[in-house]
């Protein structure tokens, strides 16, 4: 038992001193160890507390509001000060709040002092400005995505494609997915909200994505979303004519087959491969940029430490007229009211509640509930319930106004307004990235505190640590260790500013610790059962 009381900033922090009444330990603090608080008051650790939870640091009486963020989270079965916070001392409860009580009240951003920083970009035809130069294999649908991913596969390993002949194209790639010809089409005749839709347009939106310069796509031949479908959906204009570059298509059941499919698609790649190489980068400005950020396998760091300096940078780039993308609409759940506050409108509001009362119906209705969102590894990471959870995620969003909400399969480029969106994706990463690429993100920040390493097939990804001990275990995986907050005392927007220089590098062909590895993950999300 420790006789000397030690400083708080020792063994925990408290995020906002003035409201909250819990600290969370930022290592481990052993039973029976005393804690000078701020304010001078001495508490005693009644159990062991591990890194990343919390413990009380004052009485709180049965059935108090324990807070972190300034915000409510759970209610107390009656804790004294060095309690832990646990599943059994608490009792996890999102609080009633009428996130529409309020009138909305964005705090506009101080414009960029100084001269605005650019990066070097691939300017396309319809305006848009790429950070990335693919020529991209495109299948309509399940049915084609195995042709699709040997031509991408063999154009490199057979060095068909090398950088040395096209210094100015990243590679072959395909998009891989289990979409397309096994959903409902669309009513009516119309583009209504649903899987067909959402794959006719989020295949749409990656060929016209800045980030590629040419695409080939391939159709079995007789699946529902096949060429037919993007014609009867898009209108019959040339597809290079209409996306601004160039765009091949293959059938395989015309081609002859598999094997023919793919010779065929390799002896088209060398035309495409050279139209792409005609573009070089050139400088554009940091409005040009709309970044997509994502938080997974998250810990109680991540919102104090690597969400927030996130933030920072967000709001740094949307002071130069960009745009932030942020998804995982599930786990807004008890922080929503937040988030409204900062909606540009009552409209707006009233569609960011709108989009999570959907989720929160569509879990009811097979028996579920929001609150069981946080995983194992976010419990065991002191992530002790969705509330929060939530807090600490939409940090990662900063302070900007936040300007509109875009379906799933909606395109950021149809909207003039710099500032944050929310795009209508699930709390899985492996649907949520691609969903914020297809959106029309160029780069995505991704911020961890127990380690992943999935990338994207089109975007870079900028992998963010929230503590220190996983930087050090998977630095291979990791790009910007913001653990440093906490372990090394460096200034929150000090990590935000270092995170947005990382952004501009990457935005000019440096490469990210994903891509080093080879990731190019790409999921279809089947949206049937959520309305968009």
């Amino acid at each position: 038992m420790s006789m000397t009381p030690i400083p708080l900033r020792e063994f925990a922090t408290i995020v906002d001193p003035e409201h909250d009444n819990v600290a969370v330990a930022i290592k481990a603090v052993p039973a029976g160890t005393q804690i000078l608080l701020p304010g001078g008051s001495i508490i005693q650790i009644t159990a062991a507390i591990r890194p990343g939870h919390r413990f009380a640091t004052e009485a709180l009486p049965d059935g108090t509001w324990v807070r972190q963020y300034g915000q409510p989270f759970a209610r107390s079965r009656g804790l004294r000060p060095g309690d832990p916070i646990t599943e059994e001392t608490v009792q996890s409860e999102t609080p009633a709040v009428d996130a529409l009580a309020t009138q909305c009240r964005p705090s506009p951003l101080s414009p960029w002092k100084g001269p605005v920083p650019t990066f070097h970009g691939f300017a396309r035809a319809n305006g848009l400005t790429g950070v990335r130069n693919w020529v991209l294999i495109v299948p309509v649908s399940m049915c084609a995505v195995h042709e699709a991913g040997q031509i991408a596969l063999q154009a490199e390993v057979t060095r068909l494609y090398s950088r040395t002949r096209y210094p100015n194209v990243d590679g072959v790639t395909a998009l891989r997915h289990t979409g397309g010809c096994g959903c409902p089409y669309a009513k009516d005749g119309e583009l209504t909200p649903g899987a067909y839709t959402a794959t006719l347009r989020m295949l749409t939106q990656h060929i016209q994505h800045p980030n590629v310069g040419a695409a080939l796509m391939i159709e079995l031949g007789c699946e529902k979303t096949n060429f037919a479908a993007f014609k009867a959906a898009f209108g019959d204009a040339d597809l290079t004519t209409r996306f601004g570059k160039p765009v091949a298509r293959l059938t395989i059941q015309a081609c002859g087959g598999t094997q023919a499919t793919i010779k065929k698609g390799l002896t088209i790649l060398p035309e495409l491969l050279t139209a792409a190489n005609e573009t070089e980068r050139q400088p554009a400005p940091l409005s040009a940029l709309a970044l997509g950020v994502e938080c997974g396998g998250s810990d109680a760091f991540s919102g104090i430490t690597a969400n927030p300096a996130l933030g920072f940078a967000s709001d740094l780039l949307i002071s130069t007229g960009g745009r932030t993308l942020i998804g995982e609409v599930p786990e807004f759940w008890g922080a929503v009211h937040l988030f409204t506050q900062r909606a540009a409108s009552r409209d707006v509001a009233e569609q960011i509640l709108a989009t999570i009362e959907a989720y929160r119906a569509y879990a009811a209705r097979a028996g579920h509930d929001l609150a069981e969102n946080p995983s194992p590894g976010n419990r065991e990471g002191g992530l002790l319930n969705i509330t929060i959870k939530s807090l600490g995620a939409l940090a990662k969003s900063g302070h900007a106004p936040v300007q509109g909400v875009l379906p799933y399969s909606g395109w950021v480029w149809d909207r003039p307004e710099a500032g944050v969106y929310l795009v209508n994706t699930p709390g899985y990463d492996q649907l949520s990235v691609p969903g914020l690429v297809g959106a029309g993100a160029q780069i995505v920040c991704f911020t961890t505190g127990r380690g992943t390493g999935i990338g994207n097939a089109i975007a870079p990804v900028i992998k963010i640590s929230s503590n220190t001990p996983l930087y050090e275990r998977m630095r291979d995986d990791i790009d910007i260790n913001a653990g440093a907050i906490l372990s090394n005392g460096v200034p929150l927007e000090e990590m935000g500013r270092h995170i947005l220089e990382l952004i501009i590098r990457v935005a000019s062909g440096e490469h990210t610790r994903a891509e080093k590895n080879g990731h190019r993950e790409f999921a279809l999300w089947n949206v049937e059962g959520i309305w968009l």
